[in-house]
């Protein structure tokens, strides 16, 4: 918390309107500080400082992220599925960068085929479900 002290003074001005020396000067209480602090919302500077570019991921950001990653892997099958039989096969797409997320084995199976991992029928059929 130290480390993001100036972030933390400054929503605590700006949502609160309490002084964060007031904590020092006793008459904020280590309790209610808490309080204000885990409960700042998702777009103030100290949560943004403390958590990074995953801070600025809501829902509907993951969930735009998904529908580009199913519609690439739509447009992949097509292509794979209509391809001349003699032509090399399209590249699989590649997911849509997430905030924090380095292990792909448990992504798309087209995250999968990027790496040279084909994927099968089954697993197409329990992606897609």
């Amino acid at each position: 918390m130290e480390e993001h002290a100036e972030a933390l003074e400054a929503d605590l001005l700006r949502y609160y309107g309490v002084d964060l020396l007031d904590w020092h000067r006793e008459t904020l209480s280590s309790r209610r500080l808490a309080v204000l602090v885990r409960h700042l919302p998702p777009d103030s500077a100290f949560v943004r400082a403390r958590e990074g570019e995953a801070a600025e991921w809501g829902l509907t950001a993951h969930l735009l992220a998904a529908v580009v990653d199913h519609l690439a892997i739509a447009n992949w099958m097509f292509a794979s599925a209509n391809r001349d039989e003699y032509a090399d096969p399209p590249e699989a797409p590649l997911p849509v960068p997430r905030p924090g997320a380095t292990d792909m084995s448990d992504g798309p199976p087209a995250d999968r085929a990027a790496d040279g991992h084909a994927p099968t029928a089954a697993e197409l059929a329990r992606f897609f479900g």
